[in-house]
């Protein structure tokens, strides 16, 4: 590439050093372990609600969306149709329960409702998924440290990964939320600039469109019943929103910022905004990697999430790249300090203060914290190597690693709060059963050929079967094995948990205790009237697809 430039440098160096002093002014409030978790609670719903949206739609989304859609055409989009619809689960169902737990781990609700072994199983599969998703968005990165100064990938990912360990272990989850603010308002305006650029550049709209429905890339829409291909408007609706479900709803790493809300309100409010603007924002970014393949004609590229950086510095425009540089860089750190964060907290609540340290004081745990937070920055260093080594698009990738085990994160909470005669015996033994399940039919590598050999054994032929409904297939065994299990080794209850949704509502009433806080439900189950704008966001979604679709 060109050189970088003065400007650009300045750009990049300026906006660093402002993020790291805005983490450094916050840090001063970090006294307890508990402000490094949820921060003092004194952040407003708006800037929860960027952060939820800058954590998830970052510098995976910014490089690996137009490189996905780059390959697959705008057909891609229709994995992110459900941000919607997902975000009315969670309000509904989710927050409640997390919410009035009040403590730092969602996970202390499933040693509420089954038992600690099942909140150690969730809290192990949690650390696993994110410590991919920290390696990936280190890997994000690199490729824009690699692409602007030449420097070799691995060296960039350890470079970043010890400014971000650094930056993290000053501490605080407001630091996290208000970082997360300002590079989320910097990743909006460069997309938003080379969209306007790239229009400018290719000309004539209707003809880059025409261009695109002529190769097969206009149409947001697959109606195949193909499990086989990705992304159809099935795996979409079906499969991909119980995916995101569980990235919303059953994870620490989005759900501790709703922890850290003023009010239950106000927790739910952020989580709207991710569902009213999650959409639009990846429609955008699909859309800048369907218009640069009509820009370069189809043409390939060996590093496909380097697109939209070589289009950027081909503009020529003073500062551009600088601000597009600063926006990822900022992003990478802001995001895998919450990653990190959220790691930290699992590791130190959900294990160390259970089973090693009980009773220490808060100084000892907020120290541990920070222990933690820097092993595991070092461990994800060689998963971000393999990341890098890797071809294709880094958030299709990053989704695909993740799938193997999100059907048993939905199963345990979809059984805790909806099964009546769910124990934990019988759930433990549903989780290995889907995993077991899930390799039978999409085996991982190095088992392809063992079980290959076993499909013709018993005569038949494995079938192709796309990385999204992997949470199907996973979590429809775990649920049925997990209810079979529980009832022949405990029996029927009698009623409904105190966790379940039922039992929540039943025991608010026998109780006395309103539902509702200000307006806004309290206990899981019950839909605000504002609520169900969102199923209705979602339609309009589908019908705005379709509309696009016929535009070629």
């Amino acid at each position: 590439m060109a050189d970088f430039g003065l400007l650009n440098w300045s750009i990049v160096f300026i906006y660093l050093l402002a993020n790291l002093g805005l983490g450094w002014y916050m840090s001063r409030r970090v006294a307890t372990a508990e402000n490094y978790y949820l921060g003092d609670r004194s952040a407003p719903w708006w800037a929860i609600g960027i952060s939820v949206v800058a954590t998830y739609v970052s510098a995976l989304s910014f490089l690996g969306g137009p490189a996905w859609a780059y390959g697959d055409g705008m057909a891609a989009l229709a994995i992110h149709i459900n941000y919607a619809l997902v975000v009315f689960v969670c309000i509904v169902f989710f927050i409640p329960f997390f919410y009035n737990s009040g403590v730092a781990s969602i996970y202390d609700y499933l040693e509420r409702r089954f038992g600690l072994a099942s909140r150690a199983v969730m809290g192990i599969l949690f650390m696993v998924t994110m410590a991919l998703g920290a390696a990936s968005i280190l890997t994000a990165t690199a490729v824009v440290v690699t692409f602007v100064t030449g420097m070799e990938t691995t060296y960039a990912i350890i470079l970043m990964t010890a400014i971000v360990i650094a930056y993290t272990m000053l501490g605080g989850m407001n630091a996290v939320i208000w970082t997360d603010v300002l590079q989320g308002i910097i990743l909006i305006i460069g997309v938003v600039i080379i969209l306007v650029t790239l229009l400018a550049e290719i000309g004539s709209l209707p003809s880059a469109l025409s261009f695109l429905e002529a190769h097969g890339r206009l149409d947001p829409i697959n109606w195949e019943w193909d499990l086989s291909i990705a992304p159809t408007i099935w795996a979409g609706v079906i499969a991909m929103t119980l995916y995101h479900i569980t990235v919303y709803g059953a994870n620490q790493f989005m759900a501790q910022r709703a922890l850290a809300a003023k009010s239950i309100g106000d927790a739910k409010k952020s989580y709207m905004l991710m569902g009213y603007a999650a959409f639009f924002l990846y429609f955008i970014f699909f859309l800048v990697g369907a218009l640069l393949f009509v820009h370069y004609q189809g043409q390939p590229f060996a590093q496909p999430n380097e697109i939209i950086l070589v289009f950027a510095n081909s503009l020529a425009i003073p500062g551009l790249l600088g601000i597009i540089g600063a926006a990822i860089l900022s992003a990478s750190m802001s995001t895998t300090s919450s990653a990190l964060n959220s790691l930290a907290t699992v590791s130190v609540t959900d294990f160390y203060q259970k089973f090693f340290h009980k009773g220490a004081n808060e100084k000892h745990y907020l120290a541990s914290s920070r222990v933690f937070t820097l092993m595991w920055g070092l461990a994800v260093i060689p998963i971000a190597v393999a990341f890098a080594n890797s071809s294709g698009s880094i958030l299709e990738v990053l989704s695909k690693a993740g799938s193997y085990l999100v059907g048993a994160k939905l199963a345990m909470f979809g059984m805790g709060f909806f099964s009546k005669h769910t124990s934990e015996r019988g759930l433990l033994i549903g989780v290995v059963a889907g995993l077991i399940g899930l390799m039978f039919f999409a085996p991982l590598d190095p088992l392809v050929p063992a079980v290959d050999s076993l499909w013709r054994i018993i005569g038949g032929e494995r079938p192709a079967i796309a990385w999204p409904w992997f949470v199907v297939i996973a979590g429809g065994i775990n649920i049925a094995v997990a209810w079979l299990a529980s009832i022949a080794l405990d029996g029927f209850k009698d009623e409904w948990h105190a966790q379940s949704v039922p039992g929540q509502i039943l025991a608010f009433q026998r109780e006395g205790k309103p539902l509702k806080s200000a307006g806004w439900y309290v206990v899981p189950g019950k839909v605000e009237p504002i609520t169900w704008s969102l199923p209705l966001l979602f339609l309009a979604s589908i019908a705005f697809l379709l509309w696009f679709g016929t535009l070629g």
